[in-house]
């Protein structure tokens, strides 16, 4: 590789998979701002281009090297941008990726983007970088001041995963559970808010693993974290991703009854309804603990709404065992759930299981699940038709005078007004859709 001869000033950072990795790449354009780069407008290209990988999908790294072919295909050195391969495709297979893509300058790790500018001196100087060490949380601490302007936000409290489900590789890619340090949140928090967030969703692989000392020095878990951001006055709404059943403790349920600006939305995966496959899954649940939980989230918030994973033709799983997923479904009635065909994850136990199930199966499967969910779905969406709720504006919609945002319980809701993105505002949901609900607007909530 060659130095370059005009230096990369523009960017774009293209994130795939996950809420953490919406955040991460957030954080590697607010790197690359300090670094004194711009973001590429829309619509023109870009002088260096980060891929910020997901690894949990099927073929994902040969996803990414058609996105690199599609980059530099049909260009010369001098007219290419340069590229940055970062994520957890770039943990899991970084001396590959340098080997197969000799178009690559950068590949960098999920706990190293920090260190992206040293590497980017280094590849103008035509050095090819790769940094997939997994240090310790400290890479917040190397990271600029929040200053994005928008009314939600997210906020990674904790990475990685202990718990070594067989069909996952996020135990390989983003290290053991380690929780940011309370003070550091909270004050994060407060800067996100003093940019004009009014909500913020905390993010982790097992979010609610969580644990910290509070400014008493007090041990505590996501409820007393919860409790305390929930203290930071223009700060309104507050969410959850992605949870545990086996961390759910009950301080976090009766967080849900207690904490106002806590919203009425729960995601907790469950993955399967059949109790050998989840202990195929090392998920350490069963389904009826599974139930039981929700149970009592209900008893306190009985408004949530309820989302939840299921993986469809586990190794070994049964059209009996598959049924049980269906009639977990039917009895929980959630109102948002994702439904993925298993895919076996190079180094992960349940690749090299036997009796891997047919596509042909799998496909049916998933679209016999999905149709279950979508019925779930559309019944909760018209439960909430005729009812008045608070909705923050996100974003305006296709039409004029439209406007975009999100119900109490995430539900995307449009309607017409005069209002201004990040007002709070009443709203009497009118029709339910599968995916959406039109609103007619109330009032704009004084805060």
């Amino acid at each position: 590789m060659k130095p370059t001869d005009t230096p990369p000033k523009t960017y774009r950072v293209k994130s795939f998979g996950c809420q953490m990795n919406v955040y991460d790449g957030e954080r590697m354009g607010e790197l690359l701002n300090e670094k004194g780069f711009s973001q590429a407008p829309d619509g023109e290209d870009a002088d260096l281009v980060v891929l910020n990988t997901c690894h949990i999908r099927e073929k994902a790294a040969e996803k990414i090297y058609s996105d690199i072919g599609r980059l530099t295909k049909g260009k010369t050195q001098k007219k290419a941008p340069m590229i940055a391969v970062a994520g957890c495709v770039a943990q899991a297979e970084g001396e590959e990726i340098m080997s197969r893509a000799p178009s690559v300058s950068m590949v960098v790790g999920p706990q190293a983007y920090h260190r992206l500018p040293d590497m980017l001196d280094k590849a103008v100087k035509g050095e090819r970088a790769t940094d997939t060490d997994m240090p310790a949380i400290a890479k917040f601490d190397s990271l600029p001041a929040r200053k994005k302007r928008f009314p939600t936000a997210f906020l990674t409290v904790q990475e990685g995963c202990d718990k070594f489900c067989t069909y996952c590789v996020v135990p390989y890619t983003r290290g053991s559970e380690i929780s940011r340090p309370f003070g550091d949140l909270v004050d994060e928090a407060m800067r996100i808010v003093d940019n004009g967030a009014r909500e913020i969703t905390l993010l982790g692989q097992n979010v609610n693993a969580w644990s910290g000392d509070d400014a008493k020095g007090r041990s505590i878990g996501l409820d007393g974290l919860i409790r305390e951001l929930a203290k930071i006055p223009d700060l309104h709404r507050i969410r959850y991703t992605t949870s545990h059943p086996n961390d759910f403790t009950p301080g976090l349920v009766a967080c849900h009854g207690e904490v106002e600006k806590l919203m009425p939305y729960l995601h907790l995966p469950v993955q399967s309804g059949n109790d050998r496959v989840l202990k195929a899954m090392n998920r350490q649940h069963t389904a009826e603990s599974y139930l039981r939980l929700l149970e009592e989230v209900r008893a306190a918030r009985p408004d949530i709404a309820l989302s939840g994973d299921f993986i469809v033709g586990f190794p070994g799983e049964t059209e009996a065992e598959f049924k049980d997923t269906l009639s977990l479904v039917d009895e929980v009635g959630y109102a948002q759930a994702y439904s993925f065909k298993y895919s076996p994850r190079p180094g992960t136990p349940a690749a090299t299981m036997d009796n891997q199930i047919a596509k042909e199966v799998m496909d049916d499967r998933l679209q016999r699940l999905q149709e279950r969910l979508n019925r779930n779905q559309k019944a909760f969406n018209a439960s909430k038709a005729g009812q008045n709720c608070t909705v923050l504006v996100e974003r305006k919609g296709k039409f004029e005078n439209q406007w975009l945002g999100k119900s109490p319980w995430l539900q995307s809701v449009w309607f017409e007004g005069d209002v201004t993105i990040g007002d709070l505002v009443e709203v009497n949901l009118v029709e339910a859709g599968p995916n959406s609900l039109e609103g007619a607007l109330r009032e704009v909530a004084a805060i």
